[in-house]
């Protein structure tokens, strides 16, 4: 497994990550033994950053993880500010200290190595309170480092005007490529490490779906499909289901042969050199090992990133809703 530098933090981290969403339930149930076995997975495929958050689950992601054995290498970051304590207007010092201490608690760690702000809304990010709260509680030895998920170009731009914001995790994939133009330049000039999050926008590059697909009653694809639950961006990289599939079966006759679609979309986001890790979630065993394959597929050539940046602008963005 190649490695890169996560930003200003140091830490050598995977090129294909782990995300821990599904591991909580957000994708439908997932059993206690299929958690062991893509946790087990990962250790043997030398993907040492796995990514979580205190809600996933209701704090069942971060408890599974917290029992699992690792590898002496596996950072493991997790956030915060999602829970019913804190969001959306109900941030306080005293709480997101709590909210911290009970992740440390379910991780079973003394201090966490990375901590995320987990989609606060931007009004939380504009007060800049809660960066220096974060601050202090560095200081303190509770995290070692911090940094943002984020949703939006703007709230990117904010967390970027902060100094001790070590990492930002953002929506970035061949549906959604609004962060390429400014933030990951932006990023790098600040060594400020980028984590990229739903890479395959919430399965559509898989390329499997079907306008017919179904949903788990508890997965998000199911209950956020309009946004009715939260940023609709988080789902299907906020465009239409429909309008999705239509774009992925365009989209594969732009690509080349002789690898899955899956594969090619999180070869496409390695592509951009200012990308640390690519946190794939996965629910079964053999989607991680795919995942880790994409790392060894040809680079693309500069011209067809041109083209696939000029297909998005045209073809792709006019049909995605909210805030980019």
């Amino acid at each position: 497994m190649q490695k890169r530098t996560l930003g200003k933090t140091g830490y050598n981290v995977s090129e294909i990550g782990l995300g821990c969403w599904q591991l909580g339930g957000g994708f439908g149930p997932v059993e206690d033994q299929t958690a062991t076995e893509i946790l087990d997975q990962a250790n043997a495929l030398g993907v040492n950053f796995w990514d979580t958050a205190d809600v996933y689950g209701g704090g069942q992601s971060e408890t599974r993880i917290g029992k699992h054995p690792k590898n002496a290498d596996v950072l493991v970051a997790t956030k915060l500010g999602r829970n019913g304590e804190l969001f959306p207007d109900s941030y306080s010092k005293q709480k997101v200290r709590e909210s911290l201490e009970g992740s440390v608690k379910r991780l079973g760690v003394e201090t966490l190595d990375l901590a995320q702000l987990h989609c606060v809304s931007i009004e939380v990010l504009r007060d800049g309170a809660i960066f220096d709260w974060m601050e202090e509680f560095q200081r303190d030895g509770l995290v070692r480092y911090y940094g943002a998920s984020v949703e939006t170009v703007e709230q990117a731009k904010i967390c970027l005007e902060r100094d001790s914001v070590a990492t930002l995790q953002i929506i970035f994939n061949m549906l959604r490529q609004e962060m390429a133009d400014e933030i990951l330049p932006r990023a790098a000039e600040q060594n400020v490490g980028i984590i990229v999050r739903l890479p395959l926008a919430s399965g559509l590059l898989s390329g499997k779906m079907t306008k017919s697909q179904t949903f788990d009653e508890a997965d998000h694809r199911n209950f956020n499909r309009d946004g009715d639950k939260f940023f609709v961006g988080e789902t299907f990289a906020g465009l239409p289901f429909e309008t999705g599939v239509d774009l992925v079966d365009e989209l594969k006759t732009k690509l080349p042969e002789g690898a899955p679609l899956a594969q090619l979309a999180l070869r496409w986001i390695l592509d951009h050199p200012q990308v640390s890790s690519v946190i794939a979630g996965v629910s079964k065993t053999e989607q991680l090992a795919s995942n880790v394959a994409a790392t060894e597929l040809t680079p693309f050539e500069p011209k067809l990133m041109e083209e696939l940046s000029t297909w998005y602008r045209n073809d792709v963005r006019p049909n995605i809703r909210g805030d980019i």
